[in-house]
């Protein structure tokens, strides 16, 4: 830039577009350096570069109004230690309150630390990268394997008392079924029957552009035989049940009293454990049945109301077309999906540490593993029983 006119800055804060004067090795800040003129003034600061000299020439005389904004493209320009050396040189060059600000200014923006480049490609940052990714992969297979022998001990447990009648904890187990299963018949029955009613809500309107919402009483049915029936009920069990599981244990964890139980010799797997697995395992089937039940129901319903389906003749399609090992199918996967989940709660339970935080913790990842292992199940049995033609 060359030097212009400046008559028009003459006057120091007389009320005018702010501009940037270079003449040779002097910078001029003409005019009011504030926020309204920002875009040109940081256009002409980022043209004119920055020179660590150019401080010693500085000149401040025609400045008008100046706020942060300015003050800030000031101190970029010409570098804030500079500016801060050049306000103790120069202590009646401006005003009080003009130089009080582009103080704080320079103070903040020389305090600032660099953002750091981004790392490139480098061999110690390869080696880093894998053996993080090796350490998860530790993890995780120590976590499987910890998963499998608490299985093993369950199993070991189970089959001891098998042999033993007498220590049966049947007390327990009564008490684990009637909080897994009848205290939860209520909401899996609402939420089956409401999803069984739009399913069929959604067959009726995608198959009658075929002209074949007959078959929507077909898709109800296999959907909820198969799939939807055991899927709902054990995704409501492991957010109402397996979480309870983990926050029980852990709470007698953190009270000590699962040593005390070692203390006494009485093993906290038989205590514990093996009644709510076997009242999960009895009590998801049951839930599974009562599932299939009222999501068909809720079905039923809708075809009655908008496909003129009466409620007998939609029996009468499902017992026609609909096998009796789609009911089978969905039914035995129930017991299977209610051993996981509760092995995988009982498990979070025991790895709560001494604190509160701990126990809300493994809950929430009792219930996000519980849902993911049956998410995971279900998908391998449905390809297996698609292979095997059932």
């Amino acid at each position: 830039m060359t030097r212009a006119d400046m008559s028009d800055y003459s006057q120091p804060g007389q009320s005018a577009a702010g501009k940037l004067l270079i003449d040779g090795d002097q910078i001029s800040a003409c005019g009011d350096w504030t926020l309204p003129y920002y875009h040109a003034l940081y256009s002409s600061v980022t043209a004119a570069g920055q020179d660590s000299d150019r401080y010693q020439t500085l000149n401040l005389q025609t400045l008008g109004r100046i706020d942060t904004a300015g003050a800030a493209l000031l101190a970029e320009l010409v570098g804030p230690h500079n500016l801060e050396q050049w306000l103790a040189d120069n202590p009646q060059a401006v005003s009080r309150e003009t130089a009080a600000l582009l103080s704080a200014v320079a103070t903040a923006m020389a305090d600032q630390q660099p953002l750091p480049a981004p790392p490139g490609f480098t061999l110690s940052g390869l080696v880093r990268d894998v053996g993080a990714w090796v350490n998860e992969l530790y993890q995780l297979v120590v976590t499987l394997i910890g998963f499998i022998g608490f299985i093993g001990q369950i199993i070991a447990a189970l089959a001891w008392t098998t042999l033993h009648p007498r220590r049966w904890r049947m007390t327990a187990f009564v008490a684990a079924v009637q909080d897994t299963g009848l205290n939860a018949v209520p909401i899996v029955a609402l939420l089956t029957f409401l999803v069984g009613a739009v399913v069929a809500f959604l067959g009726a309107t995608v198959l009658a552009d075929f002209g074949a919402t007959i078959y929507t009483v077909n898709l109800v049915a296999f959907s909820f035989l198969r799939e939807f029936g055991v899927l709902l009920a054990a995704i409501l069990l492991a957010g109402r049940t397996a979480s309870s599981f983990t926050a029980q244990i852990g709470a007698m964890k953190v009270n000590e009293e699962l040593d005390a139980l070692r203390t006494l010799g009485l093993s906290p797997i038989e205590l514990l454990v093996l009644p709510r697995v076997l009242a999960m395992m009895v009590s998801l089937p049951l839930l599974t049945f009562v599932g299939m039940i009222s999501g068909m129901v809720g079905g039923a319903l809708v075809c009655s109301m908008t496909l003129d389906i009466t409620p007998t003749q939609f029996i009468s399609i499902v017992s026609q077309d609909v096998a009796l090992k789609h009911f089978l199918v969905g039914l035995s996967k129930a017991p299977i999906f209610a051993f996981l989940m509760a092995a995988v709660a009982c498990l979070e339970g025991f790895k709560v540490s001494g604190s509160a935080q701990s126990v809300g913790v493994h809950t929430t990842s009792s219930v996000v593993q519980s849902i993911f292992m049956v998410i995971l199940f279900d998908s391998i049995a449905a390809l297996f029983f698609m292979e095997m033609g059932w």
